[in-house]
């Protein structure tokens, strides 16, 4: 990969951990303040658990998709990035462009994907 590509992709993977950690930063004080905050009937319970249920769900799978950037971040200054984790084959940029922290190549996603379920 030269060296343009890897800023390229460098520079969407800091702006993407930034925005994630300002979301998760945001959904954190959002929760405080609902704990924080009286609730006048069973409605209004209802309204903040349900968005609490949502609000975690979501800062959850962007947890997880910060530690996916921070360990692409540690590929780009490791030299590895761009490396598929299972057939060691360089995935490809059209990919990357889709997901820049992609650990895996197309076919060893479906691969990978495959051992989850």
């Amino acid at each position: 990969m030269h060296e343009n590509e890897l800023k390229y992709f460098e520079d969407i993977l800091r702006a993407r951990k930034a925005q994630i950690e300002k979301n998760i930063h945001g959904v954190a004080e959002e929760l405080e303040a609902l704990r924080n905050s009286e609730l006048n009937d069973e409605g209004d319970y209802a309204t903040v658990s349900n968005d609490n249920m949502v609000d975690s769900a979501i800062g959850t799978q962007q947890e997880l998709e910060l530690a996916e950037i921070e360990l692409a971040l540690n590929k780009i200054a490791a030299g590895t990035y761009g490396i598929c984790e299972m057939c060691e084959e360089e995935i490809g940029i059209a990919r990357l462009k889709v997901k820049p922290h992609a650990r895996y190549c197309i076919d060893c996603r479906e691969i990978a994907e495959k051992n989850h379920e």
